[in-house]
């Protein structure tokens, strides 16, 4: 599938705000992906289909889960949007044609991160927080961020932030992000001087 077939076929199946955000996402992926040094036309591609799954609700994520083969974690089962994001890996490549690893683990961790994170992941993560359509306390200052900061540092705030934002909510945090924060924060202070 081509990427304006991809375009008008995650059209088709989003409601209108959530297709926007995509674009939205797609285009935000890109200029990171400038700015960071990786692949433009990767960084388009999960950054479109980042939401795919969307299209189905919050209590039909679990039935979809299970039809891919996708365990089911406790955190899952208590938020059940979250799957939203392994769906949507397991979506891109049924439906749209993406065979990139690299494209669909992007999609997977889009939501909650995880270890091991490559740089397309970390543009798809943060795309997602600060694309033009979103507006939430504390948007504008992640957006000042890519003037000034490195990727692993952005990151890092924005793994914080949602922490923070989770544990507010008096939701669980997700192991996977607390990796995620843990393995840059020990990036940084291993490669930090004494």
């Amino acid at each position: 599938m081509t990427v304006d077939e991809m375009r008008k076929e995650l059209q088709s199946r989003l409601k209108k705000n959530r297709f926007a955000h995509s674009i939205g996402v797609a285009n935000t992926a890109v200029k990171l992906a400038k700015k960071f040094g990786a692949d433009e036309e990767k960084a388009y591609i999960a950054g479109l289909l980042h939401d795919c799954a969307r299209e189905f609700e919050n209590d039909e994520l679990p039935a979809q889960a299970e039809k891919f083969g996708i365990e089911i974690g406790e955190v899952e089962k208590t938020m059940p949007l979250l799957l939203h994001a392994y769906i949507g890996a397991e979506t891109a490549k049924k439906i749209y044609g993406v065979d990139d690893p690299e494209i669909y683990n992007a999609i997977w961790k889009h939501t909650v991160g995880g270890s091991e994170m490559t740089k397309l992941d970390k543009i798809i993560y943060f795309a997602d927080m600060i694309e033009p359509n979103r507006n939430y306390p504390g948007v504008e200052k992640l957006r000042s961020l890519v003037e000034t900061r490195t990727l692993d540092e952005i990151m890092l705030t924005a793994l914080s932030d949602s922490i923070i934002f989770v544990i507010q909510k008096n939701s669980p945090v997700h192991p996977a992000t607390i990796a995620a924060r843990n393995e840059l924060l020990i990036k940084k202070f291993c490669n930090r001087k004494i």
